[in-house]
Formats: structure tokens, C-alpha cells, sequence
């Protein structure tokens, strides 16, 4: 099943320390997941100054509880990055789907 994963960083001082501390271990673990057709799409989502301040991402799971496996596991969780996520079911259009044929 697909889901839109919003997530967005903590607002204190030290969030975007936080941030870039894990960065390189978090898209590690995006790079593999994108090889094993998990992760669809992803970004950062930016402040109006273009800071990053959380992620949006499109992923697919076989089930609910392996999503909620993949984020007890995630780099930006257990570093304290995340501070709210947001996660609704979701399809990607069959056009889009073409592009991982």
C-alpha cells in the first residue's frame, strides 16, 4: 500500500543541527529503499528563506505495521529530527507508476 509521509522538524535552535547530523545515514537508507521499490519520491519541504524544516515523502509498503518498522528504524526519528509525522494511504496515479516499469 502507498502512503504520503509528512514529517515535519522540531522549531528550537539546535533542529537543523539535528538535521544535518544524521543527513547521510537518512539518504543512505533512501537509496536502498528506492532499489527495493519502497521509497517513490521524497523531498525536503523548505521555509519561506528555503531552510529545511521537515520531509514529504511517497512510499510503498506491503502494510501499515512494516511502514511504522521502517520509522522506528529511520535516521531522522532516532536522531530526534522528526517532530510531528503525518502519514495518509495513498495511490499514485498509473501514469506515474509507469516510471518504475
Amino acid at each position: 500500500m502507498q502512503y504520503i509521509v509528512t514529517a515535519y522538524d522540531g522549531t528550537d535552535e539546535k533542529a537543523i543541527d539535528r538535521r544535518l547530523k544524521v543527513r547521510e545515514e537518512h539518504l543512505e537508507g533512501v537509496e536502498r529503499r528506492v532499489k527495493e521499490g519502497h521509497h517513490l519520491y521524497g523531498g525536503a519541504i523548505l521555509d519561506d528563506e528555503g531552510k529545511m524544516i521537515g520531509s514529504m515523502m511517497v512510499v510503498d509498503f506491503p502494510s501499515r505495521e512494516e511502514l511504522d518498522n521502517w520509522l522506528k528504524v529511520e535516521p531522522y526519528v532516532m536522531g530526534n529530527v522528526w517532530q510531528k509525522i503525518d502519514i495518509q494511504p495513498f495511490r499514485v496515479a498509473p501514469i506515474f507508476m509507469k516510471l518504475y516499469e
